[in-house]
């Protein structure tokens, strides 16, 4: 076994929370350098990234935060990047992101 196909096989056994579309709030900058916000369904979230429902196209690689009750004073943001971004048939996306450790 390689060491990807190891490091994919580990995230697939690693737990899961299914996060029942719990609104988030999200944070970008897009192509045209304006910042973006969007409350948008987060999926599930595990060890290493997030899974988001999204009504527009997030491009990989882009440096996204997420933050957790974001009225609330104790709010947590984690900062990602956009792993996949995949058009549902229902004309949504469903946006896969990394966890960057770094930027915490």
């Amino acid at each position: 076994m390689t060491d990807s196909s190891k490091n994919v096989t580990d995230r697939r056994k690693s737990f899961r929370l299914d996060m029942e579309k719990e609104l988030v709030d999200i944070l970008w900058t897009d192509e045209k350098g304006q910042e973006q916000h969007k409350k948008i369904a987060c999926i599930d979230f595990a060890r290493g990234g997030l899974k988001l429902e999204c009504d527009q196209n997030i491009p990989v690689d882009t440096s996204v935060t997420v933050v957790f009750q974001s009225a609330n004073d104790s709010s947590q943001r984690l900062y990602s990047k956009v792993l996949r971004s995949i058009k549902q048939e229902n004309g949504w996306f469903e946006i896969g992101l990394a966890l960057d450790k770094g930027a915490q």
